[in-house]
């Protein structure tokens, strides 16, 4: 990022008159600078979703509402400057809504102009300097339904973000058709002040204190696909596959986690190892796994990337039964869970260095997704959430699951320019039949639980 002699002489006005301030980059942002496999420009740091409307809905109307979402949430006036170590936070006073109005033709609405709209919002970069760092469109289909197409950037949102905007936006809709003068409520806690907080609270001593268990736990961890690495393969967004597994295979899932004393994010995750391990043919699994990091209520309500990364390594023993590697990978988990760290602090503490197209730590990611997805509902108006992608950039593959009405939705992540949707699809078969015969028989051995490759 560059900015130019012009540039700066209005930032110093700005500066003086107060429309900016400058903050250093929270904890997590430093991760996409520092830690990412691929520059924070690329759009693989992109985060997106649609929301779905039932109702009657104007341009006018839409882009007040997301006005009102702008002054609350400082991280819509957010960008990026140059400095002279990593980047800073420039975070405007006011800004006005980035909000387009689209009415599609008229007639059927195929799901496929809807995809092919949406995938051109995505696809086009944020200038981080200049910003806005978010962009939303509403499609029209009809008189009362519309599509909101919305593209942030991971620097400025999570998963837990979209869900946020969306709570936000009809509030904000719902004020402006009563008290049209009246604004949103202020935050309980700022992303700016939040960030403020973590940065005084993890000094140096005590990243260090945690270190020693990190540099211990990861020693000797295998790279899986070091061959292929690098910025090339690194770029982009990653392909998805959607998958389902039944209402009956999510509850047998949580019956097994409640017997065995674990949790449905251990339980599946033990089952993971098993399948990636038959998949690679590497017994040593190591994954990455997301936290909120939203433990206090105060930010919750808060717009913005919080979400820290936990590595957690696992050993796939065939003659071990899968009950004894449940309970082995809950403890592990648990211990992970109760020495994070930042993700930005973790390789130095590791002594290693990041370059282009690598994580330091770790390639594949499996996540259960527990961040608010929130339905919208109120006289003449309904809106719901489809999130499409949380941020890519930094891992080779991914999984990630969340619990449904109707069972178990499985997402999986990867780069095209690394692995055939052949092969995905192979590890997705061999995940849900580890499921199903763990269910079925908790006490078996891992070798009988999936197929020989």
């Amino acid at each position: 990022m560059e900015i130019s002699a012009d540039k700066r002489t209005a930032l110093k006005e700005w500066l003086a008159s107060g429309k900016v301030s400058l903050q250093p980059l929270t904890l997590p942002q430093r991760e996409l600078w520092e830690a990412s496999p691929v520059p924070a420009t690329d759009v693989a740091n992109h985060i997106c979703c649609l929301i779905n409307v039932r109702g009657l809905l104007t341009a006018e109307t839409c882009k007040a509402a997301v006005q009102r979402v702008v002054e609350r949430q400082d991280v819509l006036r957010l960008s990026f400057l140059p400095g002279k170590e990593r980047p800073v936070q420039m975070i405007r006073r006011t800004a006005d809504a980035n909000l387009q109005y689209r009415a599609l033709a008229n007639g059927l609405v195929r799901e496929e102009i809807v995809e092919e709209a949406a995938s051109e919002i995505f696809s086009k970069p944020f200038d981080l300097v200049r910003g806005p760092l978010y962009r939303a469109e509403v499609l029209r289909l009809s008189s009362d339904r519309h599509v909101i197409v919305l593209a942030i950037h991971h620097a400025i949102a999570d998963g837990w973000t979209l869900g946020v905007f969306t709570q936000d936006l009809g509030s904000a809709y719902v004020l402006g058709m009563i008290r049209p003068r009246d604004r949103l409520p202020e935050l309980p806690l700022t992303y700016t002040a939040w960030g403020a907080a973590e940065r005084e609270f993890w000094q140096p001593k005590e990243v260090e204190r945690r270190a020693p268990f990190w540099r211990s736990y990861l020693t000797g961890a295998p790279r899986l696909w070091d061959s292929f690495e690098g910025p090339l393969t690194a770029s982009g967004p990653a392909q998805r596959l959607v998958l389902h597994f039944p209402l009956e295979l999510a509850d047998a899932a949580r019956e097994l986690a409640r017997k065995t004393g674990a949790t449905l994010f251990s339980t599946l995750l033990s089952v993971f190892q098993i399948a990636l391990s038959q998949w690679t043919g590497e017994p040593d699994v190591l994954v990455g796994t997301p936290t909120a990091n939203r433990t206090k209520q105060s930010v919750r309500e808060t717009m913005g990337y919080f979400a820290g990364i936990v590595p957690i390594r696992g050993q796939v023993e065939p003659d071990r039964t899968f009950g004894e590697h449940l309970r082995n990978a809950h403890q592990n988990a648990t211990e992970c869970f109760a020495n994070a760290m930042p993700f930005a602090e973790l390789p130095g503490a590791l002594g290693e260095r990041p370059s282009p197209g690598h994580n330091p730590v770790y390639e594949v990611r499996f996540a259960l997704q527990n961040h608010p997805v929130p339905d919208v509902a109120m006289p003449g108006l309904s809106a719901s959430l489809s999130m499409r992608s949380t941020g890519t950039s930094r891992f080779h593959l991914g999984c990630e699951v969340t619990v449904e009405e109707t069972g178990l939705e499985v997402v999986w992540l990867f780069r095209p320019k690394s692995f055939s949707l052949a092969e995905i699809e192979n590890l997705a078969n061999l995940f849900q039949a580890a499921l199903a015969a763990a269910c079925h028989s908790p006490d078996s051995r891992i070798n009988t639980l999936v197929g020989k490759k």
